[in-house]
């Protein structure tokens, strides 16, 4: 016959088992009530003074009502931009993005949450993070933002009465760019000595005119101008024949990346929370 310790003992061991098995059937139900989705971002440049794009899309939802929508920047108190219940909230928002952002209101069933940034500033630069809930769950993902300025270079000709130059005029730029001049006939050529160029600084002394002037060229050859600094390359070709001047200009931004994210449970926790306090949704 079980001693009176015996049957303490055995009984607190079986309340441990129901309460172990208890909490563990509650994690179970909290960890499946909660979904990772997809959020994939695209690193991008803006251009100051024009509007910008930050690139943001996610697993789509028909339910509107239960898509939240979260913009934050990194070292900024409240929020960049919000949008919940089917419109925006700006209450949290940042006064430096008053009456700058807008998301595309028509296209977030799709999953569609870029943020239009309007009269992009230097100090728009950043990391910026793109917060989504919907009802099949929750997902972020972090955007490397950049600004500066950058133009299409426009090609243009010199005469003068003993020979023929090339000029490569850009209205904007800022950092301020390299200009390389090439050939198409001598692509190894350096052209450094037979080339000037110079920069002219706005009004307000933030972003330059590039002028660039390449001298004693040839006829029936294609030249480059290349204007690139960290954040665009833009290209304008220009050759000369007996009948006819040919001129083509290309801009392209360099450093464009998708940045994908699709967390855990656990790693919702941790990555999310040392953000803002503003994740904590209202």
């Amino acid at each position: 016959m079980a001693s009176l310790g015996q049957i303490i003992f055995w009984s607190i061991i079986g309340i441990i088992i129901v309460l172990a098995g208890a909490i563990a059937l509650i994690i179970g139900f909290g960890i499946s009530g909660t979904h990772s989705i997809s959020v994939t971002t695209l690193t991008s440049a803006g251009n100051i003074g024009e509007d910008g794009i930050l690139s943001c899309t996610f697993e789509p939802d028909i339910k509107l009502s239960d898509i939240v929508i979260q913009w934050l920047k990194e070292g900024v108190m409240g929020l960049v931009h919000e949008f919940k219940e089917g419109k925006d909230d700006l209450s949290d928002q940042n006064e430096m993005f008053r009456g700058r952002t807008a998301v595309f209101a028509d296209q977030v069933r799709v999953g569609n949450a870029s943020l239009r940034l309007k009269n992009v500033q230097l100090t728009d630069a950043g990391t910026y993070t793109c917060y989504i809930i919907t009802s099949k769950g929750r997902g972020n993902a972090n955007l490397e933002y950049k600004t500066g300025a950058f133009s299409i270079p426009e090609m243009g000709v010199d005469y003068n009465a003993s020979s023929e130059s090339f000029r490569c005029e850009a209205p904007r730029w800022f950092p301020q760019p390299t200009v390389v001049w090439t050939s198409q006939v001598d692509r190894r050529t350096n052209f450094s000595e037979v080339s000037n160029t110079s920069f002219e600084l706005d009004s307000e002394n933030v972003t330059m005119k590039v002028i660039s002037v390449l001298y004693n060229v040839t006829v029936n050859n294609t030249y480059s101008c290349m204007i690139e600094n960290n954040i665009a390359k833009a290209t304008g070709d220009i050759k000369v024949t007996d009948s006819e001047i040919r001129r083509r200009s290309h801009l392209e931004l360099l450093d464009s990346k998708a940045s994908l994210c699709v967390p855990s449970f656990f790693a919702i926790g941790w990555v999310l929370l040392p953000l803002s306090s503003y994740l904590v949704l209202k």
